[in-house]
């Protein structure tokens, strides 16, 4: 059982491209089964920092395939940008280490003219969407009218696919939302220019995922945002669109659960958000800045697809046992423990207090969780910086106490925590 999912376990940012880079050491293959480039994984190697939204941060690590799974939606022309970036990095990304499914669908400007649209008109009500056209793009999948990455192998029949799909999105901007429409013909010779150029990465990915089962290759997994986003599993409607969870990787994939064997959920130390939602234990005050920063460094938080702030608080329990059930953790990466460092006392929030009731289950109506208040256990916070500390015996007693105690809530163990925002700030269990 060679397979190892990676989920976050929380809203999404949770240090995700990070845990990728240090598992994929032990990977010969690395996929993305969700999302497109509403994700940001940011990595650092020594003096460069890494930001990338579609390819697998294991691409940075050297003889590693990388898989954009049939689950995922892609945007051509951020994937060529990232392919770009990573060359005027010096990473040169080849058709043998980068495969995209022939079944991933394909995000096009029609797509992200609906998402911005669609968030206008809801003003002051709107979900929060990164308007990368991620929900367009997965909504035409639905309803079968959208356009697999297959279709760019035929460049008159794809020219033909985007015209027309270009053609009847104009049709809704113009009659439903009264905005301007697009260049229909404009926008399919963009698009022929970008299927020539990724021709040569598309192929079956199922077969090449099965055949490497078949040869004992080891295959990571890597999901985009987290679990409490999930389209099923999280607070609908403020969720993605898109199966974030441990789930979605069978399906996104294409193999069955009988040759998983590890399911690492990654959570920072804390909680963050990006966006709308319920989020309970989120703090109004100096101690949600200061989880923050201010924006000054690559790490603070600030989201790497959008660059808002996230909204920040004490990490929620009750949230984070509910995604280490549906997921079947079996182990914890936590990460930006080193954030903490500083703090008197840290609170953790172990229950939900509903009107007379004290819940330990996450409550799946928005109306629930207008109602909750986290029930706090407060711990003893640490004052040395750790950012060097490499070995669990060297952490303060009091951060190990923290760590001890999340696992213990949990029932599963804590394998590594990140301690700073480099590859070998690692401190491994």
């Amino acid at each position: 059982m060679p397979v190892t999912i990676l989920v976050g376990a929380q809203w999404g940012d949770e240090g995700k491209g990070r845990v990728v880079d240090w598992l994929a050491r032990d990977s010969d293959i690395v996929a993305r089964y969700a999302g497109g480039d509403n994700a940001g994984h940011s990595v650092t190697l020594g003096e460069t920092l890494y930001k990338l939204h579609l390819i697998p941060s294991g691409i940075l690590n050297e003889g590693v395939v990388c898989i954009l799974g049939h689950g995922m939606v892609i945007n051509p022309k951020k994937l060529l940008d990232e392919l770009k970036y990573l060359a005027d990095r010096g990473i040169h990304v080849t058709p043998d280490r980068l495969l995209i499914s022939e079944r991933a669908h394909i995000i096009t400007p029609a797509h992200i003219a609906l998402d911005g649209a669609s968030e206008d008109s809801l003003a002051g009500d709107s979900i929060g969407t990164t308007r990368r056209g991620i929900g367009p793009a997965y909504t035409d999948k639905v309803r079968r009218s959208g356009i697999q990455a297959h279709a760019m192998r035929d460049i008159e029949g794809f020219a033909d696919q985007i015209h027309k799909q270009v053609a009847a999105t104009n049709a809704v901007l113009e009659n439903i939302y009264h905005t301007t429409p697009l260049d229909a013909q404009a926008i399919a010779a963009e698009y022929v220019e970008y299927a020539r150029q990724i021709q040569p990465f598309i192929t079956n990915t199922v077969a090449y995922l099965h055949r490497a089962l078949q040869n004992g290759q080891r295959i990571l997994c890597e999901g985009a945002q987290g679990t409490l986003l999930d389209v099923d599993l999280g607070h609908y409607p403020f969720v993605t669109s898109s199966s974030p969870a441990a789930a979605g990787a069978l399906t996104g994939l294409g193999f069955g659960p009988t040759v998983v064997n590890r399911v690492v959920g990654a959570a920072k130390s804390f909680s963050t958000r990006v966006g709308a939602g319920p989020m309970p234990t989120e703090l109004h005050d100096e101690l949600g800045d200061r989880l923050r920063g201010t924006g000054d460094k690559p790490w603070d938080e600030y989201g790497t697809t959008t660059g808002r702030p996230r909204r920040c608080g004490w990490l929620d329990i009750v949230a984070l046992r509910y995604a280490a059930q549906v997921n079947g953790l079996t182990e914890l990466v936590l990460t930006k423990l080193d954030v903490l460092s500083g703090f008197e006392t840290l609170k953790i929030a172990t229950a939900y207090q509903m009107g007379d009731r004290r819940i330990t289950d996450l409550p799946a109506s928005l109306l629930d969780m207008e109602l909750v208040t986290p029930v706090y256990e407060t711990l003893p916070g640490w004052s040395k910086d750790i950012m060097n500390v490499r070995r669990w015996e060297d952490l303060p007693i009091n951060a190990r106490g923290y760590v001890k105690r999340i696992a213990e809530l949990l029932g599963i163990p804590v394998t590594m925590i990140s301690v700073g925002p480099e590859r070998d700030q690692m401190v491994l269990l």
